[in-house]
């Protein structure tokens, strides 16, 4: 009896462990699969096919198989999509059409296999409402603003979530961590949560080709900024949205919750926004000093047309608090971070140079920030009377 016990523990051990081998196989077949390279076997690749949804801020995809690789979008199919399946269109004409305009490597399959920014066209070939890009390109093509060659750099803030109870990453579940001080760009198990994610965003936007400039830990714990420019025209549009693409899946896989909501913990803490670093040619040159108070006359004078179009639910983050002007009010000085528009020591010492938008939320379309700024400070004319006095109250001599 004792020798059949002990074989029966021996038998019982053994099946055990070659159940956690089956296990661990199985998942290392996947992984292999994922990672494996098809270059050498066909000149197929994969097209990641990318689009802004119903809400304006949700982000779709799907692949489609080319049959080599392409170096340009114009060499790409166009293709479509069920646009009542995305608050698009209506279920008996749901068809939508995507564009492809934009390409970068895609840094999940790798190879040569890519994402594709697209925007969005009803079969007719008209822009649907929320196709945004296509308006802000006409303003871009334009001769009067493409001889400017407008400059941007994007100052992209987000959050990230605990998945199951969607409370900030390293604050204890339904309380709140220490006071606001030693978050910003900090380092420690107690001060810095989701340092990884950063990290892994920051490699995979170098890799797909996004001119991604830096990044940080920000001043609320579990919030993060990365910084995209400087970039030209349209393409930092395309650019900002495909990073946030990445964001998207990166968090995915983490199984972490994107947050760009612009104050995602009300009270005393920092909200999150989409800081936009803005400059023209002239405003570069010599004299472009004179340029960018001009350029402030005329962001004072269509403050409330700006505001509108600078993210939901930016009313609870722009309060005058927190590194913000009130969302009620336009300012703006040098150095300051509590005003509307923000000029930097070295513009007004060197007496060029660019200014800052803190306005705009990190929920904030880029297509429609950098079209609208460069509409305002280019192409837009306001009467003398309003520039007087404007010019006047902002103490601004132009």
């Amino acid at each position: 009896m004792k020798q059949n016990k002990k074989g029966t523990n021996r038998s019982s051990a053994k099946f055990r462990v070659l159940a956690l081998k089956s296990e661990d196989s199985t998942v290392n077949r996947l992984e292999d699969l994922l990672n494996l390279d098809i270059t050498p076997y066909t000149d197929k690749i994969i097209a990641e096919y990318i689009w802004i949804g119903g809400t304006g801020i949700d982000m779709r995809s799907k692949s489609k198989t080319i049959s080599k690789p392409v170096e340009h979008p114009s060499e790409l199919p166009k293709w479509n999509y069920d646009g009542s399946s995305t608050g698009q269109a209506p279920g008996e004409d749901s068809e939508v059409i995507l564009y492809p305009q934009a390409i970068f490597k895609d840094p999940f399959r790798g190879g040569n296999n890519i994402l594709v920014i697209c925007d969005t066209y009803t079969p007719a070939g008209e822009p649907i409402p929320t196709n945004k890009r296509h308006r802000a390109a006409e303003i871009f093509s334009n001769s009067k603003v493409s001889a400017e060659v407008p400059w941007f750099g994007i100052e992209q803030e987000y959050t990230l979530l605990q998945q199951n109870v969607k409370w900030p990453l390293g604050w204890p579940v339904g309380a709140y961590p220490g006071p606001q001080g030693p978050y910003y760009c900090g380092a420690g198990a107690d001060k810095s949560f989701g340092r990884d994610i950063a990290d892994a965003h920051y490699k995979a936007c170098l890799y797909a080709g996004i001119n991604i400039s830096g990044t940080n830990g920000e001043v609320m714990p579990g919030q993060w900024e990365y910084q995209v420019g400087p970039s030209v025209g349209i393409d930092a549009g395309d650019h900002i949205w495909c990073s946030r693409y990445l964001l998207e899946r990166i968090t995915e896989q983490a199984g972490v919750v994107l947050s760009l909501d612009p104050k995602p913990i009300e009270g005393d803490w920092n909200g999150a926004g989409c800081h936009t670093n803005y400059s023209t040619k002239s405003m570069r040159e010599e004299g472009g000093y004179e340029t960018i108070k001009k350029a402030i006359l005329n962001l004072s004078l269509r403050h409330k047309e700006h505001i509108s179009a600078y993210g939901e639910g930016n009313e609870r983050r722009l309060t005058g608090k927190h590194e913000t002007a009130s969302i009620d009010s336009f300012s703006w000085g040098v150095a300051n971070r509590g005003c509307s528009i923000r000029v930097g020591r070295e513009t007004e010492k060197q007496g060029k140079g660019y200014l800052e938008d803190r306005r705009p939320a990190s929920n904030m379309d880029p297509y429609v920030v950098t079209s609208l700024l460069a509409e305002t400070t280019i192409l837009w004319e306001p009467t003398l009377e309003a520039e007087a006095l404007a010019a006047q109250k902002l103490a601004l001599n132009v």
